[in-house]
């Protein structure tokens, strides 16, 4: 099914939607909920929902109960509280499980698939986007917006598509690897819109600490925080994982979006045993000084061996003194560096890392009641493409489909 009529043909509208992942789906099937609304969704990816696809290590966390207006960032941090109070996280389990999902919550508030597998969230959507009034054109990538009279023409190399009303759901730069792109953020520019500064968010922390390589492979759990220039910047208490470049896991993602934004001296201080005092692990560590074992042994019980030995040896203690000699002096120095090892950060791992993009299109020339742009009529935006981004732990594509949602059925609703 195709349309490149430029007139009405009786009473249907046609709503362009450029991208086919999550925002862009979710905005296809909301606008299509009217039968007189004809839905084409412009995708130039061989298919719909690939980054969809690999989110959660494949598992996809798709929501959070607890999403809210606190959990999200951007120039304007009151922006999403419209959108997330039309379709609020129980709105979306209850609209997936319409669609035949089923979903399982974890006390944190994330909802994966019953599946534990993200192609099953594809998939209901691919099943809600077999509609007589929606057209699918694959490998259609949209390089040019014109507005005209009547609406809109949406180009590409070969051919002019027209539509009365148009959506951009094209998606972030993070993650170019799976489809992340600027197309989105280049044609709404083209329409007048203005754009912040991007960054990478929920990514990976780069390190010059030499400990680091030592530790590959390592996970703790901990409270991490960003420090600059020896002011606290964020926190947060979670799982680390520790790569040969740096710092990883749901805490670093959780606290990564504004590293190295300035200059000066950025670190992470990592507390191993947050549920205990430097004094509990001293008491413990005393005790052990009548052990004929070695220092490479000296926290073994306690931490990740890897990691106990790393901080040992961070301390200037050779692993292979006997803890009978260690002196009070140098047990206080490793049970300092237990509570609070200090790591440096060199910079952030590039956007192909990144789960989400920080920064985008600016929210204020948006209505935040339907996501329609205050400078062109019959033009809306949803998703990453818009300069909100959300905390770990499902905020981000919850943000998705609620704004999904809101802007195909404002672009659908009457023409007056």
């Amino acid at each position: 099914m195709e349309y490149n009529t430029k007139k009405k043909v009786g009473d249907f509208v046609i709503i362009g939607i450029v991208g086919g992942g999550a925002s862009g789906m979710a905005a296809a099937i909301a606008a299509s909920e009217k039968p007189d609304n004809h839905v084409i969704i412009f995708e130039r990816q061989a298919r719909v929902g690939r980054k969809l696809s690999a989110t959660g290590n494949g598992r996809c966390n798709l929501s959070n109960i607890y999403a809210c207006e606190r959990g999200y960032h951007g120039t304007d941090e009151s922006f999403p509280a419209a959108t997330l109070s039309r379709y609020s996280p129980e709105d979306t389990l209850s609209w997936f499980h319409s669609l035949g999902l089923f979903t399982v919550t974890e006390p944190s508030g994330k909802v994966y698939p019953y599946s534990d597998q993200a192609n099953s969230v594809v998939d209901v959507l691919r099943f809600a986007l077999n509609k007589p009034n929606i057209c699918l054109r694959t490998g259609f990538e949209v390089a040019k917006i014109k507005k005209t009279q009547d609406g809109f023409l949406a180009e590409n190399e070969a051919e002019s598509v027209f539509c009365h009303k148009i959506i951009i759901a094209a998606g972030g730069l993070a993650g170019t690897k799976l489809g992340g792109t600027m197309a989105g953020y280049k044609l709404l520019r083209s329409l007048g819109h203005r754009v912040t500064k991007l960054r990478p968010s929920l990514v990976q922390l780069k390190s010059s600490w030499r400990g680091v390589t030592g530790l590959k492979g390592v996970r703790a759990t901990c409270n991490a925080r960003i420090m600059h220039n020896g002011v606290e910047k964020a926190h947060s208490t979670g799982e680390i994982q520790f790569t040969e470049y740096g710092l990883s896991g749901p805490v670093i993602f959780e606290i990564s979006r504004d590293v190295c934004q300035e200059n000066g001296d950025w670190s992470c201080v990592l507390d191993f045993l947050p549920s205990y005092s430097e004094q509990e692990l001293y008491d413990e560590v005393i005790r052990r000084k009548t052990s004929a074992l070695c220092a490479d042994e000296l926290l073994t019980g306690i931490l990740h061996n890897r990691l106990g030995r790393v901080i040992v040896q961070s301390a200037g203690i050779s692993l292979s003194t006997p803890i009978c000699q260690l002196t009070n002096e140098d047990l206080h120095a490793v049970c300092q560096l237990v509570k609070g090892l200090e790591v440096t950060i060199t910079e952030p791992l590039g956007m192909d890392s990144a789960q989400v993009t920080a920064g985008g299109i600016y929210t204020d020339e948006f209505d935040p009641q339907t996501l329609e742009s205050r400078l062109v009529s019959g033009l809306f935006a949803c998703g990453e493409v818009l300069d909100v981004d959300g905390d770990c732990g499902g905020y981000n594509l919850q943000w998705a489909w609620s704004s999904g949602r809101v802007a195909g059925s404002c672009a659908g609703r009457e023409t007056e």
